[in-house]
């Protein structure tokens, strides 16, 4: 499986804002590298460049797609998905990625980034509904529970993620047990739920050239 591999924060320096690819770091005051180099990577600090209708477009795309940690077949898939639901497509697209189980895993604070919550589910330290699951990809519906298994609890990881995330704000849409280390979802997401700036209608026009 393709994976990036070079530094997280040149991702947020290339995109001009935080985009929380490195957990709690990102949280922390004066601990952020982006806080302290906001420009652009490569050579010396510079300006950025007026962006062309296309270019706006693109670096949309290519900001949700890091955000998510997916790359672009993937994407284009779930921009499918969304163009074939009911509603409106970049709330649907949003809605899909979110509802991912390492973003869901993420956003109950069991993982302190998204890229660690892929990590561990990987290595199945997650159960849904009692059943093993190794997919970051699988799709999460209302209802379902979301725990870290039985052999996994007693880990100093999950103290570790614990201590770290407990002060963390738990998305309206899922209810988190961290104390016992499990949590569920209890709705869908709302496009008013997604905290980070993100301008879907971009991509949807990108994709409808």
């Amino acid at each position: 499986m393709a994976r990036y591999t070079e530094a997280s924060c040149r991702q947020c320096r290339r995109e001009g804002m935080k985009l929380y690819l490195k957990g709690e770091k990102c949280y922390a005051k004066g601990k952020c590298p982006f806080e302290k180099r906001p420009t652009p990577p490569g050579g010396s600090p510079k300006r950025r460049a007026k962006l062309s209708e296309y270019g706006l477009q693109l670096r949309e795309k290519q900001k949700v797609k890091r955000v998510y940690g997916v790359f672009e077949k993937q994407f284009r898939h779930y921009f499918d998905m969304a163009e074939k639901q009911k509603g409106i497509t970049g709330n649907n697209l949003l809605t899909l990625l979110e509802t991912r189980f390492d973003n869901v895993v993420y956003r109950l604070g069991l993982a302190q980034s998204r890229k660690e919550a892929r990590q561990l589910i990987l290595h199945e330290h997650f159960t849904v509904n009692g059943k093993k699951v190794n997919v970051p990809s699988y799709l999460i519906k209302t209802g379902d529970e979301i725990a870290v298994k039985a052999t996994s609890k007693k880990s100093p990881k999950f103290k570790e993620i614990v201590e770290a995330t407990e002060s963390r704000a738990v998305a309206p849409w899922l209810s988190a047990d961290l104390e016992n280390l499990s949590g569920k979802v209890t709705g869908q997401p709302t496009r008013e739920d997604i905290d980070i700036e993100i301008a879907e209608h971009l991509i949807v026009e990108l994709y409808s050239k």
